[in-house]
């Protein structure tokens, strides 16, 4: 059982607030990295025993892991993401020593891991193409009568990698057809209406959507009638 398998890493927050360490009572300005006690007092760096440990960003998986496997002591470090509204980690504090063997290690061997990791990107664009790709067969299926070049484009806008769209979903990657209509849904909300000159000009997203209902339902009854689909030559 290795070191990081027997502990429970301590948590530490940046935070943007005014903190004052409940141990040493000094103020830690602004951003401060505090650890919260499970009594909820705040307390520094310093009086929590992690001072001396050297920060990792994230960012590099070999590096994160093989320095948390040789540190005695670790602390996982969090932020404020204002946007997601959550804390996000954004690193390790670990003891010198092992950040220091996890970079030679890393340095060692850092060709052949570059070259798995072109291997497995090369792979998951495949796998990717090949999803896009049955995904768009389904929006044919679903939708007889759509341009086939139409369907190329809602599967390869609403699969997108790294995105949030419907197509990055479980539901949509089973290829269920609740998900791929709300992806021909939106490229038609989209594409065939006044949907975004409406949220340009103010009208609240809700009522947007209500206004320019007729027109997506007149549009996918239509490209739910059998048509030529065929790809241009």
């Amino acid at each position: 059982m290795s070191v990081s398998d027997q502990r429970s890493d301590v948590r530490v927050f940046v935070t943007d607030q005014q903190s004052l360490c409940t141990e040493c009572h000094q103020s830690l300005g602004k951003p401060a990295w505090v650890v919260v006690t499970e009594e909820s007092a705040v307390c520094c760096l310093s009086c929590a025993d992690l001072d001396d440990l050297a920060f990792l960003p994230a960012g590099d998986p070999a590096m994160t892991r093989r320095a948390k496997k040789q540190t005695v002591r670790c602390a996982v470090v969090f932020k404020r993401s204002y946007a997601r509204r959550r804390y996000e980690p954004q690193g390790l504090l670990v003891e010198e020593p092992a950040l220091f063997a996890a970079e030679q290690q890393c340095m060692a061997d850092a060709d052949v891991r570059k070259q798995r990791q072109e291997r497995n990107a090369i792979r998951r664009q495949e796998l990717h193409a090949q999803y896009v790709q049955r995904f768009a067969e389904k929006v044919r299926m679903l939708y007889p009568g759509i341009p086939y070049e139409r369907s190329t484009i809602i599967a390869a806008h609403a699969c997108r990698m790294s995105s949030r769209r419907v197509g990055r979903s479980r539901a949509a990657k089973k290829l269920s057809d609740q998900a791929v209509t709300l992806a021909v849904v939106a490229h038609v909300r989209h594409a065939e209406t006044i949907y975004d000159e409406m949220l340009a000009d103010g009208i609240e997203r809700r009522h947007a959507r209500q206004m320019v209902r007729s027109q997506v339902t007149a549009c996918l009854k239509n490209w739910a009638v059998q048509g030529p689909v065929a790809p241009p030559c």
